[in-house]
C-alpha cells in the first residue's frame, strides 16, 4: 500500500502522528494510511484538522523550501526498507509516500487518551526537531 503523493504542494498537511504529508481532500477521503486504525481521520473534517499540521510553501524559479512554524522539509518514501533516511526517520513501516522531516505540534488530549487506551504510546512533538535546535 501506498499513500497518494501530492500533486501539488499547495493546501498540504502533516500527520501530527506518523508525519505523512497529503492535502486535506486526500486525508478527508483516504485518512491517514499509517493511522487510520486509531485516528480515524477518514471522513472527519474536524479530526483532520486536529491530528494535522499546515504546510506553507515559499517558491523561486527551481526551488521549493517548505516550511512553516509547524512543519520543516519532505523526505519521499519510497523504499522504506532499505533507505537509510527512512531508517533515521524511523519511517521503515511506514507506506511509501511523502513524509515531514519535522512536524511541530501535539495531538488533542482526547485523540491522546483514546490513543493511551488502545496501548499506544504517543510522545509529543516526537517529530519536532526545531525544540532541539532551540536549546
Amino acid at each position: 500500500m501506498a499513500a497518494a503523493i501530492p500533486a501539488d504542494l499547495r493546501n498540504l498537511r502533516a500527520c501530527l502522528l506518523c508525519s505523512l504529508i497529503k492535502s486535506v481532500e486526500s486525508f478527508q477521503k483516504d485518512g491517514c494510511e499509517n493511522c487510520n486504525e486509531v485516528l480515524q481521520l477518514k471522513g472527519d473534517e474536524e479530526k483532520v484538522y486536529d491530528c494535522t499540521r499546515s504546510v506553507e510553501k515559499h517558491s523561486s524559479f527551481f526551488q521549493y523550501k517548505i516550511s512553516s512554524a509547524n512543519y520543516d522539509g519532505m523526505i519521499a518514501a519510497m523504499s522504506n526498507d532499505e533507505s537509510w533516511v527512512c531508517k533515521w526517520q524511523k519511517m521503515q513501516r511506514k507506506v511509501k509516500g511523502m513524509y515531514a522531516i519535522s512536524v511541530s505540534g501535539s495531538l488533542p488530549s482526547n485523540v491522546v487518551s483514546d490513543l493511551k487506551s488502545l496501548g499506544i504510546r504517543y510522545k509529543a512533538n516526537q517529530r519536532d526537531y526545531s525544540i532541539a535546535a532551540k536549546k
